[in-house]
């Protein structure tokens, strides 16, 4: 595998709004009908609205974050860049990320259970903002070996449909640094509502994809990545932090 053809990414998502009553009557019942099976009869739609980030209807991006190798059979570097703001836009500015850099028909991205969660939510999102689709996330119509997706949580199953590994505890058992040592994704709409440290989540962002850069070096039988070889480039109004 040619690691300088993959873009490894992570991408944050929060509730369409800070709470259950800044929706609608017709959204709170839409919610309400979408989530009945995963509630059950005791939990509120109410009280389990604080899990609404994860279905692309009733969330948002508030953060992709995006790294890519340079130079892996020289000197080595791993550059991160992260796009956040207003979703339309962060959108826009990950779609021209893609279209200039990622659009071959070589190119591949890469995330921890990207194919049921980064890739399909990315796109869905673009939809509802009326973001065209790069050619990276139109699968519509390819035969399974023709979508330019990797998935670091497939690549472990090894065939395995019934097993689910969450990327916590596969960089534990592989003996990569975990990238939860801050908080995790059940606090990202906490802190983007509450404590409004979108910095924060940024940071948790990246470091979810130096993981997922991890693991697969770890599948190449390649050396981890260390501290000195990662470059933090500018990305919408993320300042250089090289």
């Amino acid at each position: 595998m040619n690691l300088e053809q993959v873009l490894f990414l992570d991408i944050e998502t929060v509730p369409l709004e800070a709470s259950f009553d800044a929706l609608s009557e017709e959204e709170q019942q839409l919610f309400a009908d979408k989530t009945r099976y995963q509630r059950k009869d005791e939990i509120s739609p109410k009280e389990f609205y604080s899990r609404a980030g994860i279905w692309a209807e009733f969330g948002k991006i508030v953060c992709i974050s995006a790294g890519y190798f340079v130079d892996v059979s020289d000197k080595r570097s791993f550059r991160l860049t992260s796009f956040y703001g207003e979703e339309p836009d962060l959108l826009l500015a990950f779609k021209d990320l893609l279209d200039q850099h990622f659009s071959k028909r070589y190119h591949k991205l890469c995330a921890h259970n990207g194919k049921e969660f980064d890739f399909p939510y990315i796109a869905r999102r673009m939809l509802v903002n009326d973001v065209p689709l790069p050619n990276a996330l139109k699968i519509a119509g390819k035969k399974p070996w023709e979508v330019p997706h990797l998935d670091t949580l497939e690549l472990w199953k090894f065939g395995d449909y019934k097993h689910y590994t969450s990327l916590k505890l596969l960089t534990n058992t592989l003996g990569i640094p975990s990238p939860k040592d801050d908080m995790d994704g059940s606090r990202v709409a906490d802190v983007f509502y509450n404590e409004k440290d979108v910095e924060r989540i940024v940071n948790y962002c990246e470091r979810d994809v130096v993981a997922v850069a991890q693991i697969l070096l770890k599948f190449e039988g390649l050396p981890l990545l260390k501290d000195k070889e990662m470059v933090y480039v500018n990305a919408s109004n993320k300042k250089n932090t090289t």
